[in-house]
């Protein structure tokens, strides 16, 4: 099998756009591109991810992008998995590279969410909750994570002030990376006195609305090397579903990310002590102390310590850096996109372009990208700077 690369990324601003999707992409699809050549010339497949056809009622993503890429008659597919849709549409190039199907492959991710507004924004992510049991009872992605977070907070020691403290260590993070949504840093009592949105989450708890759109190139070692550009190994991914109804699932054991990144460690031949920066899916500040359990980064009931410094943090935990980027809280969360912006930042952390946010001497990156509430659908990637020239 071939060996799958990510050798070049491209981002257009996050946050409040005035432009279509379509050219949003093109932003991030010249950045990619800058001194390579044509896309027409490297392409051989697309996959867009897109979260809903509601914020600019457009569907066919796959088709107008490869369109608007200039690539031909290639094949080309919107996929599907809310917030988890970008890290899909990866997962596909790199499974199409690893097995011979294509030597280049294009994944994309876009979503144009401030178009409708805050109502929206809030429908259509509401409708990646389940529709009988949910959807009815008027529930939102907040009051959904404030049940996690009730949880968690009653299980551990856990207070609103240690998720007040994630909050400020990843918006540090976001001011030192010009792609950041937010690029300014806050500190615990801005948190704390933000406005509730639903207790315990305040608005500093949670991840922004944005526009955005970001790319990834897919290829071979060997096409890298021809190009002469950095390029990072794929490792290892894996993806797992859960009950997509909060009500059936245990709310503090995220199970499908915990199978999912033992997937992607399998087939990385690592554990989690092997990761030096990890991008995982902080659509709430919960999400992160959650996650770094589930992945093994953090033992039980501590996961809330990732904002200490390594040294600072209880016994079992690991030496990973958590959202360098500045997480989905800080550098921004326009879904379809955001799959892609975890690959951007680590792809910049390990061939060294991460700039005054560089993590010294990191060499491996796991990238956690969820859709729906915490587990419905994870995926995951390992990234290695192996392939680094």
């Amino acid at each position: 099998m071939a060996q799958p690369v990510i050798a070049a990324v491209g981002s257009s601003p996050i946050g409040r756009s005035e432009l279509p999707g379509r050219d949003l992409f093109s932003i991030a699809l010249a950045e990619a591109f800058d001194g390579l050549p044509d896309p027409a010339e490297l392409v051989e497949a697309v996959y867009v991810g897109s979260q809903s056809e509601s914020y600019e009622h457009q569907i066919m993503y796959g088709t107008l992008l490869a369109e608007w890429a200039g690539v031909g008659t290639v094949p080309a597919e919107r996929v599907e998995g809310c917030a988890a849709a970008g890290a899909l549409a990866l997962r596909h190039a790199v499974k199409d590279v690893r097995n011979g199907e294509h030597d280049g492959v294009l994944a994309c991710g876009v979503e144009k969410m401030t178009a409708g507004g805050t109502g929206g924004a809030t429908d259509a992510l509401s409708a990646a909750f389940d529709r009988a049991i949910e959807q009815r009872s008027g529930v939102t992605a907040p009051s959904q994570y404030a049940l996690l977070a009730q949880r968690y907070l009653h299980e551990t020691d856990a207070t609103e002030e240690d998720l007040a403290r994630i909050a400020v260590k990843n918006h540090r993070n976001g001011a030192a990376n010009p792609r950041a949504q937010f690029q300014q840093e806050i500190d615990v009592e801005t948190v704390l006195d933000s406005p509730p949105v639903a207790p315990p989450m305040k608005l500093y708890d949670c991840a922004p609305v944005g526009d955005a759109a970001a790319t990834v190139l897919v290829t071979t070692a060997e096409i890298a090397d021809e190009l002469g550009v950095p390029a990072v190994t794929v490792d290892g991914t894996g993806a797992a579903a859960n009950n997509i109804a909060v009500a059936e699932r245990n709310l503090t054991d995220i199970e499908g990310a915990a199978v999912a990144a033992e997937t992607a460690y399998e087939e990385a031949d690592i554990g989690p002590a092997d990761i030096d920066i990890a991008e995982v899916h902080d659509a709430f500040t919960v999400s992160e102390a959650l996650l770094a359990e589930a992945v093994g980064f953090a033992p039980t009931g501590r996961g809330f310590e990732s904002y200490r410094p390594a040294g600072e943090r209880s016994d079992g935990w690991t030496d990973v850096e958590m959202s360098t980027s500045g997480g989905l809280k800080a550098r921004g969360h326009p879904i379809g996109a955001t799959g892609l912006l975890q690959a951007t930042e680590a792809y910049e952390q390990l061939t060294g372009a991460a700039g005054d946010r560089a993590v010294p001497g990191a060499e491996r990156a796991l990238l956690l990208n969820e859709g729906g509430v915490a587990d419905a659908i994870t995926v995951t990637h390992v990234l290695s700077a192996e392939g680094v020239r």
